[in-house]
């Protein structure tokens, strides 16, 4: 697990594009070879999905909620068509997003779920974390093998958005992604510090983004503001690796690896 340190917002999310759209070209796709991603919605990742507007092949959003006609403005078919895929070349049958309406939600998690498994091996998973350090909608009791399924949500979550279920990607479903990117920004995630530190609070299911300590390539992106509670010696241990990075990228550090083997 890895710890990228930004100064800014906008720097982390240009960070994380630039590192997505190279994972891409890496990748090198093709007319039968497909690079997949698992995205998540919410603030954390718009900077991001403003700079990655070219190069993704296939998608799964990871979570859906139950009830919001797909057209509705808080839908979240409506947010990243809005927000990112009208903005790509990419084909609408190469997006995979959860239908919160469907007459058997569980079928239609389990479909979902073969979907994933039928496009090979999710090359990347990108997401943010929830108030409570949760991953897309595994909140505080769920568990760290879970697959695709409906959710009934916390009661902050349901005061803050309204429904009260979910449709989500589970944390075993994201742990089989072949690797692991999470954006933390902004001071009001600072508590979730710990676990990119992995100093204070152990995997835990009570906390499902601590589950990606145990993942083989992870790597968090941070703004300065959500690393105000990290000691001064972590932060400049990991600072002192954005330099190593940018060598790599510019050739210097000769390697045709991703970030996770590389470091």
């Amino acid at each position: 697990m890895k710890l990228i340190i930004l100064e800014h917002y906008s720097q982390a999310s240009e960070w994380a594009a630039k590192y997505i759209r190279n994972r891409i070209i890496q990748f090198n796709p093709g007319p039968n070879k497909y690079f997949t991603m698992v995205l998540p919605t919410g603030s954390t990742l718009l900077g991001c999905y403003k700079k990655l507007i070219e190069g993704t092949q296939q998608t799964f959003n990871m979570d859906k909620y139950v009830g919001l006609p797909w057209d509705y403005p808080e839908s979240y078919h409506s947010f990243m068509w809005i927000k990112f895929f009208k903005h790509t070349d990419i084909h609408p049958e190469s997006t995979h997003i959860l239908d919160g309406n469907a007459v058997d939600l569980q079928a239609e998690c389990d479909t979902f779920e073969q979907k994933i498994k039928a496009a090979g091996r999710t090359e990347l998973f990108v997401g943010g974390i929830g108030p409570d350090r949760h991953i897309g909608f595994n909140e505080p009791g769920s568990s760290l093998v879970s697959r695709t399924r409906v959710k009934t949500l916390a009661m902050d979550t349901i005061l803050a958005n309204m429904p009260t279920m979910a449709l989500t990607v589970g944390v075993g479903t994201v742990m089989h992604a072949k690797e692991v990117m999470i954006l933390i920004t902004g001071a009001h995630n600072t508590f979730a510090e710990p676990y990119v530190d992995r100093v204070c609070l152990p995997v835990n299911h009570m906390w499902t983004v601590s589950a990606f300590q145990q993942h083989p390539c992870t790597v968090f992106v941070c703004d300065e503001d959500a690393t105000l509670e990290v000691k001064v010696k972590t932060a400049k241990y990991f600072k002192g690796l954005i330099l190593f990075i940018t060598s790599w990228r510019k050739g210097t550090v000769q390697s045709k690896n991703n970030l996770c083997q590389v470091l």
